[in-house]
């Protein structure tokens, strides 16, 4: 999904902008899916994509939503991250080049991986009951 910088910046709030379009980060433990617990599907904010099983949710105490393994959909590319001084994995998405975080090696068992994703970069789609 490609779109203008001005198409993005119409179609998303200023947060939402900043953070997934221009990889900034939100403030720690503000985003709204923090502390959603309810079954079902993250999706990227922009495109709809699915990238999170909420069964893969767990409390990092990260102050982001944190995941140990992105969906089967395999939606998730990783690149390499050298700013502000450090060395780390940015995740986005694979379908619209959004920015959803950084992925790091010190999650829980199996996969060992901590997702760390901004909520302003995700949208929540509940399971139907």
């Amino acid at each position: 999904m490609k779109l203008s910088k001005q198409q993005w910046r119409e179609k998303l709030n200023d947060e939402e902008f900043r953070v997934a379009r221009l990889k900034g980060t939100e403030r720690p433990f503000t985003g709204e899916l923090l502390n959603n617990d309810a079954l079902g599907d993250y999706v990227c904010r922009c495109c709809g994509e699915k990238l999170f099983d909420s069964t893969d949710k767990f409390d990092a105490g990260c102050g982001w939503p944190s995941f140990s393994a992105q969906s089967a959909d395999n939606n998730v590319e990783f690149h390499q991250d050298n700013s502000l001084g450090m060395q780390r994995i940015e995740i986005v998405c694979k379908h619209c080049d959004a920015h959803l975080g950084h992925v790091f090696n010190d999650g829980p068992q199996p996969t060992g991986q901590r997702y760390c994703v901004n909520s302003v970069s995700l949208a929540f789609k509940e399971n139907d009951k």
